[in-house]
């Protein structure tokens, strides 16, 4: 599963005393949750060229990362950033942020999520995943993976309906099935390459079911984490829905 540490839409960051964390520990070892990881605030910009919010956002990262240490989580996932004036410079910026607060934070990976491209947000295409992933110091890159975003993959130009193979030839040559470590599986509301992050969910948006039926049945996917953030409604419904329908997905067909 995936959660919040703190709520995402403010700066503020919370401290979580050490009984709170141990409880967390306790009651995800007891219900059996192979997989935690953390999102971490919408509002943080690692490629950001303005020092005010470069500040911000390398201090609430650093905050991030240490309260996934204290809960036992395994890694932060992370939007690249929007680069605003220079996608170069946006990327290197990112990098060295990252690199800085995983030296200052044990034991937590990233792992920056592919993102829609609207705008100037950066990681809309693999190759820039790739170079943004290189351009981290060695001594802290394999603490860098990534998390793939079905509802984002479409919406940047990676045709999963349609082109299921070619799209994921491309991941593993610019990146490496190695370095997915989690995927999040969201129908989309838009068209094809729209460049906009509008969840829908499973089987009911423009992807449809057949990209998330190959995924439920391809044995490169079987042992990758999968988080859904399809739309919730006022309870779990929606959520036991859309499990149940995935699980249907990976029984073969007679």
């Amino acid at each position: 599963m995936q959660i919040f540490t703190k709520t995402p839409n403010q700066w503020r960051d919370p401290t979580i005393d050490d009984d709170v964390a141990a409880e967390f520990r306790k009651s995800v070892r007891q219900n059996k949750i192979a997989f935690v990881v953390g999102h971490d605030s919408y509002l943080i910009n690692l490629a950001s060229p303005d020092p005010v919010v470069s500040r911000r956002s390398r201090t609430a990262f650093r905050a991030e990362l240490d309260r996934c240490r204290q809960l036992g989580l395994a890694a932060l996932v992370s939007h690249p950033g929007n680069y605003i004036t220079d996608r170069v410079g946006g990327l290197r910026r990112n990098a060295r942020a990252c690199a800085d607060a995983l030296r200052q934070v044990d034991g937590v990976m990233v792992l920056f999520e592919t993102t829609a491209g609207s705008g100037t947000a950066l990681g809309s295409t693999f190759e820039e995943l790739a170079r943004l992933r290189e351009a981290i110091p060695a001594d802290v890159r394999d603490r860098v993976a990534f998390c793939a975003d079905t509802c984002h993959l479409y919406s940047a130009g990676y045709d999963l309906r349609d082109e299921w193979d070619a799209v994921w030839e491309e991941w593993e040559r610019w990146i490496g099935f190695d370095l997915l470590h989690c995927l999040h599986l969201n129908d989309s509301k838009v068209p094809f390459e729209s460049r906009r992050d509008r969840h829908e969910l499973i089987g009911e948006g423009t992807l449809g079911a057949e990209p998330f039926r190959r995924i439920m049945r391809d044995a490169r996917f079987k042992d990758i984490p999968k988080i859904l953030e399809t739309p919730k409604g006022d309870d779990d419904v929606n959520d036991r829905r859309m499990l149940r329908r995935l699980r249907a997905y990976a029984r073969p067909r007679r």
